[in-house]
């Protein structure tokens, strides 16, 4: 008898672990299943969000959006002496979006600020420089970003703020603040006088405020830039 009992107790353990293979087999092939629609789902939403980011519209809304950004931070910090985030801005545009929607940035935004200026509106010649050189700003950022993209330190869903990003973002920032300073102060100085004293004379006056223009940019563009350029594609992609 003992035996008998021990035999059924044992069948009836063999049961029961059985039992509990086929439920928990039961529920690896739900949590498969589920997976597979988890992946799915995120395929359609993935593919979703590519074609409207190849709409016309979504790209008019972003380039107004960045115009605007550019616009705002160029009015708020106008009354600080050369310190701006406008430069900053039209060059992420580019970067983020592409070298078109970073020149058509650049254009509408330097349209508004240098015309509507609260200082003034900049004389005609240096006007149309200001176009070009923002309009250049922007689609240069597109361009930036083409060349970081075959760079394997490049990994803008992990971090920016790598040493090689971070150097290039610093030189790239130094050199637009540097050609905008020397060029505007060559076209403000030729409408006084074209000779090239007055020019040295007016640059070397102004060498303070284009030291802080110079050092401000580069800073903004070295530990500003990045932390934006993630969180920016973080939300439009």
């Amino acid at each position: 008898m003992p035996l008998n009992f021990k035999s059924k107790s044992s069948d009836r353990n063999l049961f029961l672990e059985s039992s509990n293979i086929t439920e928990l087999t039961h529920d690896n092939n739900d949590n498969r299943v589920n997976a597979r629609e988890k992946d799915a789902l995120i395929d359609v939403e993935i593919a979703n969000n590519s074609i409207w980011r190849e709409k016309k519209t979504f790209h008019v809304a972003l380039v107004s959006t960045f115009s605007d950004l550019s616009v705002v931070l160029g009015y708020m910090l106008a009354y600080i002496p050369n310190i701006e985030l406008f430069t900053l801005f039209i060059f992420m545009s580019g970067f983020v979006l592409s070298k078109r929607d970073g020149l058509l940035t650049g254009l509408l935004s330097s349209a508004i600020f240098t015309f509507y200026n609260p200082l003034g509106p900049s004389p005609p010649p240096l006007f149309i420089y200001q176009l070009i050189h923002y309009s250049l700003t922007g689609y240069f950022g597109g361009i930036t970003k083409e060349f970081l993209s075959k760079k394997k330190f490049f990994k803008p869903k992990e971090d920016l703020y790598v040493f090689q990003v971070l150097i290039i973002f610093g030189i790239v920032g130094g050199t637009i603040t540097f050609i905008y300073d020397i060029l505007s102060t060559l076209i403000g100085g030729y409408m006084v006088s074209i000779t090239i004293e007055y020019f040295i004379t007016s640059y070397l006056a102004g060498i303070i405020f284009t030291l802080i223009h110079l050092v401000g940019n580069v800073l903004g563009f070295v530990f500003i830039l990045p932390g934006l350029i993630q969180l920016i594609m973080r939300i439009i992609d």
